[in-house]
């Protein structure tokens, strides 16, 4: 295995071993610290847009992103060196969070139809205006949520993998699962896409920042055409 991969999931097992281990407040505080929230929010701080990638929400999470790292990985970092590859990690995950973060923007413009701009900033600190309308109490539990729930996990890079992986080896077949059968890399790739961006406008699976996932696989195509066109990769192209 590269040393980047065998590195990236070592470090993404062990933050989430010793979140497991550490008490439970002390656990909190990390992920308060560590995940993503919206820059107006008051506990966002710049280091964020690094530290969230290294965070995981629970096993399932970890899970599939590690395993789809262990899967992907090491033949991206073969193609791409160990250097590049690294910087492709990590520019995927920093490219996921900016487009994450762009989406709640928009989302949050759209409650100033509802609410005042001193309004919005009242609610996102966790207080509710005295005058506000008490049929408004839910939109303003909404915007709450909104500007104060993080985002953790390395899905933005592992999607920005998958996507190098389409487009280094389209013809590539890999098994699914569900249902048992061959497909080739790049009409995965493409399907993942197409399902996060319907996934994301109907808000279905709640939770899942599918956004995240596609600022990430943007962030990949932008990065890998651009070497594309000024470079190789160990022979491909």
């Amino acid at each position: 295995m590269p040393p980047v991969t065998k590195n990236l999931l070592i470090i993404n097992v062990l933050i989430y071993l010793v979140m497991m281990i550490i008490p439970g407040q002390k656990a909190a505080m990390i992920e308060h610290y560590g995940a993503l929230h919206y820059f107006t929010s008051p506990d966002f701080n710049f280091a964020q847009l690094g530290t969230y990638m290294f965070l995981h929400g629970g096993f399932q999470h970890l899970f599939f992103n590690m395993f789809a790292l262990l899967m992907f990985g090491p033949q991206i970092e073969w193609a791409l060196g160990s250097k590049r590859f690294l910087f492709y990690y990590i520019s995927c995950g920093l490219g996921a969070a900016l487009v994450q973060e762009g989406v709640f923007a928009i989302m949050i413009n759209n409650y100033h139809s509802i609410f005042t701009s001193q309004e919005i900033h009242i609610i996102s600190q966790g207080y509710y205006p005295s005058t506000m309308d008490m049929v408004l109490v839910p939109k303003a539990q909404s915007l709450y949520a909104l500007v104060n729930t993080p985002t953790v996990g390395a899905s933005g890079a592992i999607y920005g993998i998958l996507l190098a992986f389409g487009m280094l080896f389209p013809n590539q077949e890999l098994m699914l699962i569900i249902p048992p059968m061959p497909v080739k890399a790049k009409w995965l790739v493409i399907g993942y896409g197409v399902l996060e961006l319907v996934l994301g406008f109907t808000g279905r699976t709640d939770g899942v920042a599918h956004f995240c996932h596609l600022g990430g696989m943007l962030a990949g195509i932008l990065i890998i055409l651009y070497w594309k066109k000024h470079g190789t990769f160990r022979g491909y192209w």
